[in-house]
Parts: structure tokens; C-alpha cells; sequence
């Protein structure tokens, strides 16, 4: 039987004529062989793709370290504190410097936007400006602005006041006779968000309105009586920035305990040598050397990791060849950190400056040691982990290029082989062809002539 085909190049090809051979799997598995080289390619770029992502993931890593690092050698983040307060509607919060202690403070009042509720009311369509559809808002520094009502009217007003800019809000009730009762109220509060609203000329819209001043929110400290536009006084007193419930009750006085926070503190310091130990986990998996029935990791022959890995160590002790066993950190024999939360707790409680300084002294602290080491692995310029990834993907580049490169060859190879093969069948073909011919011409018969194939020179 005679089979044919078409190649990627366009040739015909024929498979088993005459001899029935099978000539495209011959060319098939001659491809198979061809494309060897090329499937070690692709196999290189793949392991290479997966050491990307693996790089990138550690790099990952290596930045939360610096971040957590950074944050623990920053000498104002050693004071926590926590406050209370004898009244839940006047509260605190630390800021940085806070003193630890008891602060005293007597409310005197709470701060307030003014509100005008005007004297008669109107239908929405009614007319409500004289003299102009524009009406005049006068600040308490003296300055004015002029609003548009587009139409006189009360819902023209309305509009106006609350577009984007105003600082005011205008709102209406609607009375049983189905009209409507204005109410303007500043948006932020505070002496200082006074305000009138007439007509252009000064005369009263709407009959006039009932003044409910805005006021300022005011404590008293050690005798001292400060004031604010709202109701928080930031970095009051002793580190503290105080907030008064709107409902805070004038002539309290509320009493506020400020004290060390040491589970805080133990608790970051827990969760930074957590992030050590997973990072030091991470690093001895990837650069395992391999053993018998376990496979060797995929960094393995990567040197820059494993020395990483090391300089982590390192860091647990500082040049000067203190410990921090005092402080609850030490290293075990397989080459993790240990973390004993009680002893941290109890000699950050004893001496927070010393201890604080163990961490953040000059470039020696042990925290900005981490800081030091996770920033040069993972800047991401300059790192170390950065560049093996820049280099992998170099690599990846010219694999990917090579691929290519073999995608071309093996289709002129596959070209070749396949013009070669026809030429191969199309040459028995004329050559059986021929046999046929003379074999009839000299009046043999295919049995006759498989008989005297001796004396037949062309047999």
C-alpha cells in the first residue's frame, strides 16, 4: 500500500511504496535523536524558571527580615507603653517619648461646629433672597464668600450651600404644613468655624436664625487651661495625645496610668527571631546537599546562599563577643535560634535601656546586624539574592533564544530527510517499474520469472 504525506517545508513524501517500509517513522525517531539537544534545552530553561521563582520567594524573605529589622534598631520604637484611663469617655494614646507615670486632667468642655436654625420656613420653590439670587457667608476671621442660589428659591439655597467647598451643611425638616425648616451647620468645629449667612445687603434671610455658637474643646493641666478646634489635643502632656467623647462631661477630672508595655516588646522580639529561624529553615532546605534516598536541594551548589545562611548565624553574636543568653537568645546545637520569652520579659521589665541597647547600639545593635545582612541580600539593585535572580534570567534568555535556534534547524533537518526519503522511493519506483517492462517484454511471468531469476540478468 502507498502512503503519502506533507512536511512542515511542503514536500511530498512517500511512505513504504514499493518496499513497504514505513519511511515516516524512520524519520520520525531520526527526528526523535535530531531533537535530543533541544529537549536538554528546554529541560535547563525549566530547572532554571523553578530556581527563579524559588530566588525570588527568599528575596521575599530576606526584605521582611530588613523590614522587621529596621523596625527593631529604631530606638523610638523601644517605649512601648500602655495607657488607661479612669473614664472610657476621655481617652489616651502613646506617642513616642511617652513617660510612664500617672497624668491628671479636669475637662472643661467639648468642642462644638456652630449651628444656625433659621426663624421661618418655606416651600422649597419659594423665594428666600432679596435683591439677588446670591447670598453672603461671613467667617470669623471676617472673611466672606458669596453663594449662588441660581433662582432665589430655598432649594436653590440648599444646593448651594452643600456643593463641594463650602464647609457648611445645609439640611431641612418638614413642618405639617409642608413647608420646610433651614438648618446650617459648619462642617468642622471650633470657635474658629463661626459663621453668619445673609443677603447680599446684610438684611436677614428667612426672618433671621437662633445662634448656637461653635466652641472650642478646652482641658485643664497642673493648672494650665489649653483649648482646641476639635476634640483631641495632640502631644498634650507627657508623650500623650488625649481624646474627649463628644458627651465627655464638663468639670471631670480623669486620671490617666501610663506603665511600661513588656509583652509587646516580648512579643515583637518573639516574632523577629521567628523570622530568623524561618529564614535560616528555608535556607538550609534549598541548599541541602542531598543524601542517600533524599534529594539534594535546589540551591545546593549554590555558594552566595549558603553563605548567607552563615552570615545569619554569625549575627547572633556580635564582634565584641557578648551574648545575648541574658536577654533570652542563644543559638542550639543544630545552628537555630532558641527564644526564651520569660527571660526577655524580665530583663526588658528590669533595664528597657539596656536592654533596648543590645539591639540597637551604633551599626553593633544585634537587630541592625539582621538589617545589615537582609539588605544585602535583598536590595533590589545591588543584593545578592537580587543578582542571582538578574543571572538566572540571563540565563533563561539565552536558553529561550537557543530553543528557537533549534526549532529552525531540526525543521530544515526534517526537510532534508523527508526529500531525501521521496527521492529514495521515487528511484525503486522507476527502477520496478522498469523490471516490470522488461519482464513483460521478454514474455515472463512473475512466477516464471522468480524461477529463472539465475539466468535473468535483471531479476
Amino acid at each position: 500500500m502507498v502512503t503519502t504525506s506533507v512536511t512542515p517545508a511542503g514536500l511530498a513524501s512517500l511512505s513504504g511504496l514499493t518496499n513497504g517500509v514505513d519511511t515516516n517513522s524512520i524519520i520520525t525517531q531520526l527526528m526523535s535523536l535530531e531533537a535530543q539537544t533541544q529537549n536538554n534545552l528546554k529541560a535547563q530553561k525549566t530547572t532554571e524558571q523553578q530556581n527563579v521563582t524559588t530566588l525570588q520567594d527568599l528575596n521575599t524573605t530576606f526584605a521582611n527580615l530588613a523590614t522587621s529589622a529596621a523596625t527593631l534598631a529604631d530606638p523610638t520604637y523601644w517605649n512601648p507603653v500602655t495607657v488607661t484611663s479612669s473614664n472610657t469617655l476621655v481617652t489616651a494614646t502613646a506617642n513616642s517619648g511617652a513617660q510612664t507615670g500617672s497624668l491628671s486632667v479636669t475637662v472643661g468642655s467639648t468642642a462644638s461646629a456652630q449651628q444656625l436654625r433659621f426663624n421661618n420656613t418655606a416651600a422649597l420653590t419659594d423665594t428666600v433672597t432679596t435683591g439677588s439670587p446670591k447670598f453672603l457667608i461671613t467667617r470669623a476671621d471676617g472673611s466672606t464668600e458669596q453663594l449662588d442660589s441660581s433662582n432665589n428659591t430655598l432649594g436653590g439655597m440648599i444646593a448651594a450651600i452643600n456643593a463641594t467647598g463650602t464647609g457648611l451643611k445645609a439640611t431641612t425638616t418638614k413642618l405639617d404644613d409642608g413647608t420646610y425648616r433651614l438648618q446650617v451647620v459648619s462642617a468642622t468645629s471650633g470657635a474658629a468655624s463661626n459663621f453668619t449667612m445673609t443677603n447680599l445687603d446684610g438684611s436677614a434671610i428667612l426672618g433671621g436664625a437662633t445662634v448656637t455658637a461653635g466652641s472650642d474643646a478646652s482641658i485643664t493641666i497642673g493648672g494650665d487651661t489649653v483649648h482646641s478646634a476639635n476634640n483631641t489635643f495632640a502631644n498634650i502632656a507627657n508623650g500623650l495625645s488625649i481624646t474627649l467623647d463628644p458627651t465627655a462631661p464638663a468639670n471631670t477630672t480623669v486620671t490617666f496610668s501610663v506603665t511600661q508595655d513588656a509583652t509587646s516588646m516580648t512579643s515583637a522580639v518573639g516574632g523577629f527571631v521567628t523570622s530568623i529561624n524561618a529564614a535560616l529553615t528555608k535556607i538550609n532546605t534549598l541548599t541541602a546537599p542531598g543524601t542517600s534516598g533524599q534529594s539534594a536541594g535546589p540551591l545546593s551548589t549554590d555558594s552566595g546562599i549558603q553563605q548567607l545562611g552563615n552570615n545569619l548565624l554569625d549575627a547572633v553574636y556580635p564582634t565584641d563577643g557578648t551574648s545575648l543568653a541574658s536577654i533570652g537568645i542563644q543559638l542550639d546545637r543544630y545552628g537555630a535560634m532558641t527564644w526564651d520569652a520569660a527571660t526577655f520579659q524580665a530583663a526588658y521589665t528590669a533595664d528597657p535601656a539596656g536592654t533596648a541597647a543590645k539591639f540597637t547600639k551604633a551599626a553593633n545593635g544585634f537587630a541592625n546586624r539582621i538589617q545589615t545582612i537582609a539588605n544585602a541580600a535583598s536590595d533590589p539593585v545591588t543584593g545578592s539574592i537580587t543578582t542571582s535572580i538578574t543571572n538566572h534570567n540571563s540565563t533563561i534568555t539565552e536558553l529561550t533564544a537557543s530553543i528557537a535556534d533549534w526549532d529552525a534547524r531540526l525543521a530544515l533537518r526534517q526537510a532534508s530527510l523527508q526529500e531525501q526519503f521521496t527521492a529514495m522511493q521515487t528511484a525503486l519506483s522507476q527502477l520496478n517499474s522498469q523490471s516490470s517492462y522488461l519482464n513483460s517484454a521478454l514474455g515472463l511471468t512473475p512466477s516464471s520469472s522468480s524461477s529463472s531469476s539465475s539466468s535473468n540478468p535483471l531479476g
